[in-house]
């Protein structure tokens, strides 16, 4: 159990209605401590006779990246409002349905996310139960799941070993939907979130195979200052119009982003310098940088290292992806670009969009939590849960600028062009959002 929810029991007898608190008959036993937390915050303020009593809890709970998101339905009991003080509203008495969405934090304060209470009688929490049961094609009630499952087995030509294999990711693919519905209903910019080639993975599978630890739990080497900008960044930029950007990749099933960020800013520092666009190799990257792991993860400062001590990299073409650790077989008489060093930049945003704009994209890394069910628009996570303490995707800055008025980040992404919008992200611009700013860094080709 989380410390917070602990502590939240033991100091049960002291909150309004806490005295004698017990989850009613029939309730899941995991669903305690924050249905409890909603009943506090629920009855916060009232006279101690004038608590509201839960009947009946049901719910679940969604695993997020740093915590659990518990969706509840309470049925409430109001004791009767003698003087008009007594009650919030005196009109309140009787038998409510309530709603309630709780955030729990490994790492942060617990948070409320919604209160909702009505009469009994109105819709209940899709799958809400005490005991969830398994979700097959013969239930009625799930005929538009299965419809949006087969879809998603036809639009990315998806196949399972076995029936029973194909009923699990059924069951995943439903969680998923629920979890992308909870991102839309918090996400503050103009994100639209659903179905993407990712909706059958657990979040341990997605960071697995698509993620990179290593990007918070390793600080490696530290690089040199760059000079700040020259001057004020323009309203907007997009390195995409002025021929600095080659063609949105694909790492495949392999923890390797941090090459792919790494070559995508040489490419366009090449650009700049040399006049000369060349798509470059990730996998030399990913079979001779000894500093990094491989598939395992990486990161982009090692990665110049890298790159300076082999000498050059190769193109993609003489040195072709793989997705897998093979032997090294970079030769120094193929490398066709060299860098000279590396820099750190700035974590400040309007300067970061400033030296972007007079010197070229910039290898960042982020808080990839919004993303596997990212499909368009301008994302803006709820902050606590798209924290940068959490980074774990490296990804390229390639521009900046607005949509009807929110400022955006354009992010280059490296899972292929039929992710996102055309294998794009858009990030909201001008709030830190989900760690953005946080390792931001360059080659220096000169």
């Amino acid at each position: 159990m989380e410390a917070w929810l602990l502590f939240l029991l033991m100091l049960s007898p002291l909150l309004p209605g806490g005295e004698g608190w017990r989850l009613p008959l029939g309730s899941d036993p995991a669903l305690e401590a924050p249905a409890q937390f909603a009943m506090e915050i629920y009855n916060r303020g009232r006279d101690p006779g004038a608590a509201a009593v839960p009947q009946s809890v049901r719910g679940r709970s969604l695993k997020m990246a740093h915590g659990m998101l518990y969706s509840l339905e309470v049925t409430l009991q109001e004791p009767p409002c003698g003087p008009p003080t007594a009650c919030k509203d005196s009109q309140s008495s009787g038998t409510l349905l309530c709603r309630f969405e709780v955030l729990d934090q490994r790492w942060a304060k617990e948070t409320l996310l919604k209160q909702d209470c009505g009469q009994p009688g109105a819709p209940s929490l899709p799958g809400s139960s005490s005991h969830q049961p398994p979700i097959t094609p013969s239930q009625g009630d799930s005929v538009q799941l299965i419809t949006l499952f087969k879809d998603f087995l036809t639009t990315y030509n998806k196949s399972y070993a076995n029936a029973t294999e194909t009923q699990r990711r059924l069951g995943i693919f439903a969680r998923n939907l629920e979890l992308a519905q909870k991102m839309q209903e918090l996400d503050q910019g103009s994100a639209e979130y659903g179905v993407t080639k990712f909706s059958d993975l657990t979040e341990e599978e997605f960071r697995t195979f698509y993620l990179n630890p290593l990007l918070s739990s390793l600080p490696g080497p530290a690089l040199r200052p760059a000079p700040p900008p020259k001057g004020p960044a323009p309203a907007a930029w997009d390195w995409r119009d002025h021929g600095a950007v080659t063609e949105v990749k694909n790492q495949g099933t392999c923890g390797s982003c941090w090459a792919f960020s790494v070559t995508g800013n040489v490419e366009g520092q090449w650009f700049l310098r040399r006049g000369t666009l060349l798509a470059l190799s990730e996998q030399e990257l990913v079979d001779c940088d000894t500093l990094d792991q491989a598939c395992g993860g990486g990161l982009p400062s090692n990665a110049y290292m890298a790159i300076e001590r082999l000498g050059g990299l190769e193109t993609e073409k003489d040195y072709s992806y793989e997705g897998r650790k093979e032997r090294c077989s970079f030769s120094p008489d193929k490398a066709r670009v060299y860098i000279n060093s590396s820099v750190d930049l700035s974590r400040d945003e309007a300067e970061l969009a400033a030296w972007l704009a007079e010197n070229g994209p910039i290898s960042i890394a982020l808080n990839a939590f919004a993303m596997q069910f990212y499909r368009r628009g301008v994302s803006h996570p709820f902050r606590p849960l798209c924290s940068s303490w959490f980074i774990d995707h490296a990804v390229l800055l390639v521009g900046y600028g607005n949509r009807s008025g929110i400022p955006f980040w354009a992010i280059k992404n490296s899972w292929g062009p039929e992710w996102g919008e055309q294998g794009y992200y858009y990030l909201y611009r001008g709030a830190r959002a989900c760690g953005v700013n946080a390792m931001a860094s360059s080659a220096v080709v000169d």
